[in-house]
């Protein structure tokens, strides 16, 4: 895992790694968490606690106590954990919006969740943050054409197109990288607070489809394989899309 971990996907939790050594104890968690004074959009302060009983509802109990169920040694709840710490802003508001949905969703009696859960689950889960200024970049990205983007604007994207990973879901995954591992992006501004901005623009959206899909491994340098035009051409993970996403 510690190899892994320099790659510069990690880099948006990468002070508190280096602060928890990558396999933290609760207690270190919940401190770093004080010291942030990390909330819920109920005020109330997170802390990171042992599993408990499944509960459909995590999410509401999240909102309503504060309290995040993660399981020792588990690197999924442990990014989630450091997904909270870099990301604060997003992490409660993805989380609110759960919590004002679910009582909807029950009054319906929906069996499952809805489109806007199943948005909120998508990015807190596999989102990202693109942080560009170049209109051009930008257009390729949500036009899907992968080859162009990152191959034959590689020097522009590499000066000016910046991902920055939320879900905690994905910064697992990269722990052994593959060129299919796609995040569900939302587009900022560069030089303004990136965690803002994202919390901002969740609050906007309301379906899955207002996601515009990037894989992430195709940014130049995050891939050994990259390296040659030849790796964009393989349509499983570079598939292009039409530009209907919304800035």
């Amino acid at each position: 895992m510690e190899a892994g971990l320099k790659h510069p996907i990690f880099d948006p939790v990468r002070q508190w790694l280096d602060r928890t050594g990558g396999s933290p104890p609760l207690g270190l968690l919940n401190s770093l968490s004080e010291e942030a004074g990390l909330r819920s959009e109920s005020g109330k302060p997170i802390r990171f606690v042992p599993p408990a009983a499944a509960d459909p509802y995590y999410e509401l109990q999240v909102y309503e106590t504060g309290r995040v169920q993660t399981r020792a040694g588990s690197r999924h709840d442990l990014f989630n954990a450091l997904a909270w710490l870099a990301f604060p802003k997003t992490k409660a508001r993805v989380n609110a919006m759960h919590a004002s949905e679910i009582p909807r969703e029950r009054e319906l009696g929906r069996g499952r969740r809805g489109r806007l859960r199943d948005m909120l689950t998508i990015f807190d889960e596999g989102g990202a943050i693109v942080a560009c200024a170049d209109a051009a970049l930008m257009d390729l990205l949500l036009a899907g054409r992968w080859r162009e983007l990152f191959w034959e604007q590689r020097a522009r994207v590499v000066d000016a197109l910046r991902i920055v990973v939320v879900g905690h879901a994905v910064l697992e995954q990269a722990l052994a990288p593959y060129a299919g591992i796609t995040c569900k992006v939302v587009l900022a501004r560069p030089g303004e607070d990136l965690d803002a901005q994202a919390a901002a623009r969740i609050s906007s959206l309301t379906s899955p489809k207002e996601l515009p899909p990037l894989p992430v491994f195709g940014y130049p340098g995050w891939l050994a394989a990259n390296g040659s035009p030849a790796f964009y051409a393989d349509l499983r993970h570079f598939r292009p899309r039409a530009a209907a996403a919304a800035r």
